[in-house]
Formats: structure tokens, sequence, C-alpha cells
């Protein structure tokens, strides 16, 4: 047979058995409580392509929708969210909708943790959901902000705008992440590659405890779940404009609209600049002064009512005029404050560009979708970097080669089938494979000056060149399913199995300033290869009380790559060492409530994780290089308590509270020619305590209903924390206090925003060899936005 002939009978075949379904109509109207008709309410199933608006009448049409049960999500701007469940069983089905007022019960939140749409109360797992409403109140405008925002989550800025984030103890410490951060469904997967800043966001969903089974490698801690906003069938114009002090500027604009029936675009653009929180005595003049500028582009392509295709580009680009802002020592960091001497003025280039294209298909016996994503990040100092962060011209980092070198590349592939979700079905399922190739071609010198005598060097003027060229490749299989024994009681099995390939080259050269070229090699050009595999498995039981009670107790194993050691100027630090994966085993049971028909929620999680063969870095100085072994158990334990109320109408508390004790039962480090063991020493980035009380108000005026005030106030509680494997390096407990306050009418808004109110200082970050980063200070200003 013509293979021509044959693919398009196969394709004719495969697309009829997806699409061989009897449709009928959901038709409905939707009424505020005072039973007058509401315009431009969203109306959609969850885990469909179905989604409309009503018009002027409240009226709205879902047409060829598949005979079954869905759960519906019906919202709007000024009232609170309903969900419910529908079934489609004849052709035309009717229903009426009443939305109550918002602020009069808590809303319902909808989430995609387990890669679905699912109500955030019914799911068995420890998460944590913010809306853009949150996050606009919130002032979060990058991930370092989430901070106490879920319990027991810390994160923090090292000084060049990476985030090293911690959940429940377990330490992004490295490269290769311990906290997986997904933006809209990709996985950024390393430090380098993913884009901090926030803007044009739907949701944030913190995943707390380890989520191999589902997003895999490296999500040992816990997910951090990002979804930007997509286009829809009407055009939004919207815009946000924010000035502060130390010169903070902050532009936000974008259109969502449709250009036809079936084709929607979307684009949100982002320019911030700030002038350094920090002093140089050398220069007389600010340091660590920021700009970047970030956009977000979508075009998504509805072939039918169940295949669409979306195309996402995402891009950032930042200037940091003095990066790694860092005091030697605590005592110096708070004796002068935000000051430092430094005779290196470098500019740190960074630019990152993501891009994925998503194939997506709800049908009516299972979902498909094919997600297929490029990154790439070119980061480089423009200027050498101060590597003895003093006046002297001792030692310095120079990485600027050309974009050949330490431009981090990663191409990732995901193929996903599901089942199809609604009330009534006792058996859910989700399935996959995914595969990643990563480049990583790194250059960097350290060079040694006219002072290098005087820390400790024979000979100056000289540079010691190290290559390393660094390509990893992986494929995996995962599959989970949910299914429900009886009316109560449900059962939660999942497996994914990991199998990844590295290849390392290093080259070490030796060059005079003196000379074109390099004088000799003092490590030769070597390569090794290294190959990991990794089953992560999870069981659990759930057990609903009631439909506002549920329990749940799971099992689950975390797991975070292994790899191979870069090449340092240490003789004692050898390159192309293999260190180990990582693995936990975590434990936990928790609790989610809702009293007082939603106007209370309570959620509480005990939790007990054990981690072997603990990847422990040790930054090898003075060309900051990190070189990983695997020496250490950890043990962590504590609680997590979350609880919103509605007190009255328009006023909402919500707290947050997390107890970690992370520890370790062994710790070996190297030292002074020996090892020492650091047993019974806390974890690093770890606060004992983390805890946030905020009240928020929102209220009519009384003018009429289109002027709006609204106020919130937030309490940050952190515990004592450690920065050092050591335990040097110390943080005792500190209060964080932030606030706002605006008034908006219709869709124009006006805030004025404080963060750290009463100019605490704290450490926020240190590192082994005990230079410590300042946390921000006082920051405070005015935004205006306006969508139309």
């Amino acid at each position: 047979m013509n293979k021509k002939i044959f693919l398009g009978i196969f394709f004719s075949l495969f697309t009829f058995l997806l699409n061989a379904q009897e449709p009928g109509t959901l038709q409905g109207k939707v009424l505020s409580g005072s039973s007058e008709p509401l315009a431009n309410v969203e109306v959609r199933l969850l885990n469909t392509s179905f989604q409309t608006r009503t018009g002027v009448d409240g009226n709205f049409s879902l047409p060829e929708v598949p005979y079954g049960s869905y759960v519906m999500s019906i919202r709007k701007s000024g009232f609170s969210e309903t969900i419910r469940n529908v079934t489609v069983d004849s052709a035309i089905n009717k229903l009426e909708v009443i939305l109550g007022s918002e602020g009069e019960r808590l809303r319902e939140v909808v989430v995609t943790a387990q890669k679905r749409e699912e109500v955030i109360q019914e799911i068995p797992l420890s998460i944590t959901s913010l809306s853009a409403e949150n996050i606009e109140q919130s002032q979060i405008q990058n991930v370092n902000d989430l901070t106490a925002i879920a319990p027991n989550l810390y994160a923090s800025d090292p000084g060049d705008r990476r985030t090293v984030t911690s959940i429940r103890g377990i330490v992004t410490t490295s490269y290769d992440p311990a906290i997986a951060t997904y933006i809209d469904g990709v996985n950024q997967y390393n430090l380098d590659t993913y884009i901090t800043q926030l803007f044009d966001i739907e949701r944030i969903e913190v995943l707390r405890g380890p989520q191999g089974t589902l997003y895999g490698r490296n999500a040992m801690g816990g997910v951090i779940n990002i979804i930007t906003r997509e286009p829809q069938n009407e055009t939004t114009i919207f815009g946000e404009a924010s000035l502060g002090n130390y010169n903070q500027q902050r532009y936000m604009a974008g259109i969502r609209t449709p250009l036809g029936e079936k084709l929607f675009f979307g684009a949100a653009g982002l320019y911030e600049e700030r002038e350094g929180f920090y002093s140089n005595e050398f220069t007389g003049s600010s340091y660590d002064d920021q700009k970047n500028f970030s956009g977000n582009y979508y075009l998504k392509y509805l072939f039918s009512p169940t295949w669409n295709a979306t195309l996402n580009l995402k891009h950032f680009t930042a200037e940091n005029d003095g990066a790694f802002p860092l005091n030697m020592g605590v005592e110096a960091a708070f004796e002068n404050p935000y000051t430092l001497n430094q005779n290196q003025l470098s500019t740190m280039k960074d630019n990152t560009f993501n891009t994925s294209l998503v194939i997506d298909h709800k049908g009516k016996n299972f979902n498909f979708s094919s997600q297929t994503a490029y990154q790439q990040n070119y980061r480089y100092y423009e200027n050498p970097v101060d590597g003895d962060f003093s006046p002297l011209d001792a030692i310095s980092i120079i990485n600027d080669y050309g974009n050949d070198w330490n431009t981090v590349k990663v191409a990732t592939q995901e193929f996903k089938f599901s089942s199809v979700s609604g009330p009534g079905r006792d058996l859910e399922w989700t399935a996959g494979t995914y595969l990643f190739y990563q480049e990583s071609p790194v250059k960097q010198a350290t060079h040694f000056g006219e002072d290098a005598a005087l820390v400790g060097s024979e000979e100056i003027n000289y540079s010691l060149i190290n290559t390393t060229e660094s390509t990893g490749k992986g494929i995996a299989f995962f599959g989970q399913l949910n299914y429900q024994l009886t009316d109560k009681i449900g059962v939660i099995a999942g497996l994914r199995y990991d199998h990844e390939y590295k290849k390392q080259s290093v080259l070490g050269e030796y060059q005079l300033d003196s000379d074109t070229k390099p004088l000799f090699e003092y490590q030769p050009d070597s390569t090794a290869t290294a190959s990991f595999n990794a089953f992560s498995p999870k069981v659990g039981l759930t057990y609903d009380l009631s439909e506002e009670n549920l329990v749940f107790l799971t099992y689950s194993r975390g797991f975070r790559a292994g790899g191979l050691t870069p090449l340092s100027t240490d003789p004692t630090q050898p390159p192309l060492y293999e260190y180990k994966p990582e693995f936990s085993n975590n434990y936990e049971i928790g609790t989610k409530n809702s009293f007082l028909e939603n106007k209370l929620l309570v959620n509480a999680t005990v939790f007990y994780t054990e981690v072997t063969d603990v990847q422990v870095p040790t930054l090898v100085l003075p060309d900051g290089v990190i070189v990983t072994r695997n020496t250490g158990k950890l043990t962590s334990k504590g609680l997590e308590v979350e609880l919103k109320a509605l007190l009255a109408t328009g006023l909402e508390l919500s707290y947050d509270f997390g107890l970690t004790d992370a520890g370790y039962e062994s710790l070996l480090i190297a030292q002074d020619g020996g090892e020492i063991n650091f047993e019974d020493n806390k974890q690093i980035y770890t606060p004992e305590i983390t805890s946030m009380l905020a009240l928020q108000y929102k209220s009519s005026l009384g003018l009429n209903e289109k002027w709006e005030f609204a106020a919130r106030a937030e309490w940050k509680y952190l515990g004592e924390q450690y920065f050092d494997l050591a335990n040097n390096l110390r943080q005792e407990p500190y209060s964080l206090y932030n606030g706002n306050i605006g008034v908006s009418y219709r869709d124009i808004k006006l805030m004025l925003w404080s963060r750290n109110i009463f100019d605490k200082e704290y450490i926020s970050y240190g590192y082994n060899f005990g230079a410590v980063h300042l946390g921000n200070p006082a920051t405070y200003g005015v935004t205006l936005s306006f969508k139309i």
C-alpha cells in the first residue's frame, strides 16, 4: 500500500477514535444575588477546551460538548468563584447559576498540582496557591519574595539574581536544584536558565514534599509552579507603573486579544531598574545598581473544540553594576550595613530565552499533550568580579570569552496522557515520558594581580584558566493513579523511572598577563562520563470524613541527580569526580478542612524526611567553583498549618505556620588536612520557624460600587537559621512587616506600599567562607495600574 495512503488512513482512524462521541449543548444563565443578569462572566469546564463568557443578558452557551460529567468553574471579578458539577446527557442542557458577592465567602481555588485542574481542598497534597490578587496585594515581584508565603519555604538571592530555595529543610545548594521550578509547565532546568521576575501571573502553586513521580528530577523538596495568563476570547489591555525609593522604577504593559475565531494572541513586557542598596567606599557611589527587561508572548490556535496548540516565548535581559554585594563576616555586615569596599567594578550581563510549544487534546476518553521546550542562558561579567572583596588588586574572576562560552542550552520534550476528570469517576490516571538534552560550556579565569602576594600567592600578574564542557541527556517514564475504593476511601499509587547520562571535559591553563597565549597546561584535557538511574515511587491513602473534610497519608521518594565535579584551582579538589544521586524518603499525614460554609479553612500536615547520600557543596576559592561530594545523612521533621478565615464581609485573615527541625546525623567535611564530622549540626538556609499573619480588607467606598478601598498588613516571623555547615554564620529570629493601602475606580487602581517597614537588618544569604549578604532594607513606593 502507498505510504501516503496508509498514513492518511491511520491519521483518520486515530482522529475518529479520539473524537467519535455524541455531543450536546450546555446552556445557562448567570445571575447576581439580587437576580440581575451578569455579563462577561468566565464559564469554563475544567480539564477541557470548553470555555466562554456570558453576554449582556447573562446567558452563555457551550456547543458540541461530549456527553458526560464535568466540573464547571464560574467566576467574575467582584464575585465569589463558584465550582459546580454538571452533566451533559441530552441535546440541550440548561442550568442557572447565582454568584454571591466577593467577600461573603472564601474563594474556591483551582490548581494544576497533579497536572490536571482540581479544587485545591480536594487534593491530598500539601500545597499553597497564590492568586493574581494575592500576588498583587503582597507585592510579590520575584521568586525571592515567596519566603514564608507558604509554610517552611525560604528563598534568597546570593547576590547575582539566582534564587536559592529551601522547603522543609531540603535546599538548593548547587546548580542542580532540589526544588523544581516550573513556568507554564516547563521545567526550569537549573539555576541559570529560569526567569525569577514575576509579572502578568495567573497563580503560583507551592507543592511541599517530594514530587518526583509527576515532576521528575530535582523535585525532591517540592515544586514551585508558576502559571502566567493565557490570551482569551476578548481584548484586554493592561498596564502598571511603580515608583519608589532607591529610584525604583517598574513599568509593565500588555495585551490579550483574539485574532479571529480560532487564533488568540497575548503579550506582556516588564522593565525594572533601581539604585543599589549598597554603597562602595572605594568609588563613593552606589553598588549593585540593577535594570532588567522581560517579555512574555503567547500565540494560541484552536484546531477544534478538543485540539489546540500554544506557542510561548519568554526572554529576560538584565544588567547588574556590582554583583555579589558581600561583607566578610556577620559582625562586619551589621557594624557598617550596606557598605563595602571593592576595587573591581564589574557589570553582570544576563540574557535568558525560553520557548515552548504545547499541543493539547481534551477528549471524552482521555487527554493528551505534547510539550516541546528550549531554554538558553548567556551570563557573563563585562568587567572582572572582585574575588578578594577588598580594594586590593589581588584576585578577580574573568569569564567574558564570547557567547560560545558560558551559554547554557537545554531542550526538553514531554508526552503526557491522562484520564478525563469529572464527578462520578472512580479512577483518574496520568502517564507519560520526559526527555532532555543539555549543553554547558564554561570558561573562566582566576586572575592574580599586583597585590596577589598579600593573599598568599607566590606569583603575580597571571591567570589560571579553567575550561569545563558538560553535556547531559536523559529520559524518564512516569505514571500515577488515584482510585476511589469506596465513597470515603481512596488510594494513590505512582512510579517514575529516570535514566541520565553525563559527559564532562576539563582543561586547566596557566597564562601570564604579558603573554597572548597560555604558557602551559596545569590540568591536561581530560574527559569522564557517568550514568544514573532512579525509581521514584509514591503511595498513599485518603479518607473523606465528609465533603468538606479530608485526611491523607502518603509516602514518596525524592531524587536529585548526580554529576561530575568541575575543575578548580585547588589541587586538593580533583575534577571529574563522580558524585551519586541524592535520595529521600518522605512520610506525611495531613488533613484539609472547610467549615462554616467555606468561611473557614484549616489545613495541617506533619512530615518526616530522611535523606541519604546528601550532596554537600564546597565553594572553592578564589575561583568560586562549587565542588559537590556525597558525605552526609539528613533528617527533617516538622509541622505545617494553614488557616484562612472570613472574619466579616470583605475582611479576610490568613495565617501560615511552619516548624522544621532539620539536622545532620552525619556530615564529614574536609578541613585542615583531615575530616570533621559536623553531626547534629543544623541544615543551612532553613529557618526553624516560618510564620506569616496577614489581614486583608476590601470594601466599596459608599460613593458608589465602582469605587473600592483595599488594605493589607503582613507580619512575617522567621526563626533561627544558619548559613554554613559548621553553623558559625547564624541569624537569630527576626520579624518583617509589610503593608499597602489603595483605592480603585473600576479597573484603575492606586496603591501605596512598603516592605520591611521598620528597616530590619538581617542576613538573607551566607557562604561557607564567611561572606554574607543582607536582606533588602525598607522599601516603599506607589503603584498605578489599569485594565481595559
